[in-house]
C-alpha cells in the first residue's frame, strides 16, 4: 500500500481516471435531465431522480467531477515537469484526491435524498465544502512546496495558472458558499444573490479558466515543438484575468434591486473580458501558426484547440448577454443552459480531454490505446455539442422573445417540445463519448504498447 502511495504521479493518474469515470456519470444524470424535460412522468414516483434533485447532481459532477478532476490530475504531472522536479509529496496529492473526490460523491448521495443548500452551483452541504477545502489546502501546499524545491528557475505559465487556481479558490469558495453559517450556506435576503453570484461566476471563471488555459498553454506549444509566443503576453492575461473576472457575477441578478453600481461593475467587466479571452486565443494561434497540420494530427492538441475555439464563443456570447438591453431575451431561459454547456464541455471540457490524452502517455510510459477511439470521442462531442448549443440558443431566444412580449408561459411550452427531443438525442452523443472515453483510458493503462526508451527520454525532454 506504502509503495502504491509513494509511487510517482500516481496521484495524477487517479485524478485524471476519476474525471473520467465522473463523465459518465455526470452525462448519465445529464440523459435524465433531457428524459424529464421531453417526458416528465418517465420517472414517476422515483424521488431520489425527480428533476430538482438529479439536475444539481448533473451540474456540480461535471463542473468539478469531470472538467476540474482531470485538469488538476494533469497539472500535477505538468507542474513538477515544467519545473524539473518531482512532486513534492505524493501522499499528499492522494490526500488531495481523496477530500476533493469526497466533495463529489457526497452530491450523488445527499442531493437524491433532499440534503442541499439549494444554492445555484453552492449546493454541496457545509461538510462536503469543508472537503473541498481541505483538498484545495493540500494541494497549495503540494504545489508550494514543489516550486520551492524546483530545478527549473524560470515559472512558465501554465505553473503561474494552476498554483494561482488553488490560492483563488480557497479565498473564493467559502465566501459564495457562506461557509460561516453551517446550518444553511447562505445569506439573509437579496444579499445572497450577491454572495451567490460571487462563486457563481468564479467557479468557471477563477477555477475551470485558470485550469484550462494552463493545460491549453503546456499542451500546445509541446505539441507543435515550437516555444510560446510571448510569455509576456500570456502574464499579462493572467493577471487581466483576475482583475475582471472576479466581479462580474452580478450581471446574473441585474433585474433585481442590486446596487446599480454593482451591476455597472458587473457589465463593464464583463464587456472587458474580451481582454484576458483574446490574449489566451491569439498567443496559442500565433504559437501555433504554420504547424496548424502538427495540431490537426495530433488527436490530443486538436480537442485541446477545439477548446480554444469555444472560449471565443463562449467569450463573445457571455459579455453579450450581460448587456441590460438583451437580458430580458436572453436571461432566466435555455439560451442561457447554452451558454453554460459550451463553457464548461466545450471550452473546460475539451481541453480537460485533450491534455489528459497527451499526458498518459508521458506519465505511463504507454501508447494510447486507441487514437482512433480519441478521435471518435471528439466527433461524438462535437456533433452533441454544437446541436445543444444551437437547440437551446433558439429555444431560449423562443422563450425570451415570447415572454418578453407578453405571452404566458403554458401557452409557449408546446412550442417547445421539439426542441427538447432534439435535446435528448443529442444527449446521446455526448454520454457515448463519454464511455468511449473512459474505455480508451482503462484500455490504455492495462493494454497499451510501451514506448521505447528513446521515445520516452524525447517525451521528457520535451515535457
Amino acid at each position: 500500500m506504502a509503495k502504491f502511495i509513494h509511487k510517482p504521479q500516481g496521484a495524477s493518474i487517479a485524478f485524471m481516471v476519476a474525471g473520467a469515470v465522473w463523465f459518465v456519470v455526470g452525462a448519465l444524470y445529464g440523459m435524465v435531465s433531457a428524459i424529464h424535460l421531453v417526458a416528465p412522468e418517465f420517472f414517476s414516483n422515483i424521488p431520489w431522480l425527480v428533476f430538482g434533485r438529479e439536475r444539481p447532481i448533473h451540474v456540480n459532477t461535471m463542473l468539478y467531477g469531470f472538467v476540474g478532476t482531470m485538469l488538476i490530475g494533469s497539472g500535477l504531472y505538468y507542474v513538477p515537469a515544467l519545473l524539473r522536479t518531482r512532486l513534492w509529496s505524493e501522499p499528499l496529492a492522494w490526500v488531495s484526491f481523496l477530500f476533493w473526490n469526497a466533495t463529489i460523491l457526497s452530491g450523488p448521495l445527499c442531493f437524491s435524498f433532499g440534503y442541499t443548500q439549494g444554492r445555484e452551483y453552492s449546493e454541496y452541504v457545509w461538510l462536503a465544502d469543508v472537503s473541498l477545502m481541505i483538498a484545495v489546502t493540500c494541494l497549495i501546499v503540494n504545489v508550494v512546496m514543489t516550486i520551492a524545491n524546483r530545478a527549473e528557475n524560470h515559472l512558465y505559465v501554465s505553473v503561474w495558472y494552476f498554483t494561482a487556481t488553488f490560492l483563488w479558490t480557497a479565498g473564493n469558495y467559502p465566501l459564495g458558499n457562506v461557509m460561516w453559517h453551517p446550518a444553511t450556506g447562505a445569506m439573509p435576503g437579496l444579499i445572497d444573490s450577491i454572495f451567490l453570484w460571487f462563486w457563481g461566476h468564479n467557479l468557471p471563471g477563477l477555477l475551470i479558466t485558470p485550469l484550462a488555459t494552463g493545460a491549453a498553454y503546456y499542451v500546445i506549444p509541446r505539441t507543435t515543438r515550437t516555444p510560446l509566443n510571448s510569455h509576456t503576453l500570456s502574464l499579462v492575461g493572467f493577471w487581466t484575468l483576475v482583475a475582471l473576472y472576479t466581479h462580474i457575477g452580478g450581471h446574473h441578478v441585474l433585474q433585481s434591486p442590486i446596487p446599480n453600481w454593482l451591476k455597472v461593475v458587473s457589465v463593464t467587466d464583463s464587456l472587458a473580458m474580451i481582454i484576458p479571452v483574446s490574449i489566451v486565443v491569439l498567443n496559442l494561434w500565433m504559437t501555433a501558426r504554420g504547424y496548424g497540420g502538427r495540431v490537426w494530427k495530433d488527436p490530443a492538441a486538436r480537442l485541446v484547440m477545439g477548446g480554444v475555439v469555444w472560449y471565443i464563443v463562449t467569450c463573445i456570447q457571455g459579455p453579450l448577454q450581460s448587456l441590460p438591453y438583451l437580458q430580458p431575451v436572453t436571461h432566466f431561459n435555455n439560451w442561457t443552459v447554452g451558454h453554460a454547456h459550451i463553457a464548461m464541455l466545450g471550452f473546460g471540457g475539451y481541453i480537460a480531454l485533450g491534455t489528459m490524452w497527451h499526458v498518459i502517455p508521458l506519465i505511463t510510459g504507454r501508447r494510447l490505446y486507441s487514437e482512433k477511439l480519441v478521435s471518435l470521442q471528439f466527433g461524438l462531442i462535437t456533433f452533441g455539442l454544437t446541436g445543444f448549443f444551437l437547440v437551446l440558443t433558439a429555444v431560449g431566444l423562443v422563450q425570451g422573445s415570447a415572454w418578453h412580449n407578453g405571452e404566458t408561459v403554458y401557452r409557449v411550452l408546446p412550442e417547445l417540445a421539439p426542441f427538447y427531443i432534439a435535446r435528448a438525442a443529442l444527449g446521446v452523443f455526448i454520454l457515448t463519448g463519454s464511455l468511449v472515453g473512459l474505455y480508451n483510458v482503462m484500455m490504455t493503462l492495462r493494454r497499451g504498447e510501451e514506448l521505447a526508451v528513446e521515445q520516452l527520454q524525447r517525451a521528457e525532454e520535451a515535457a
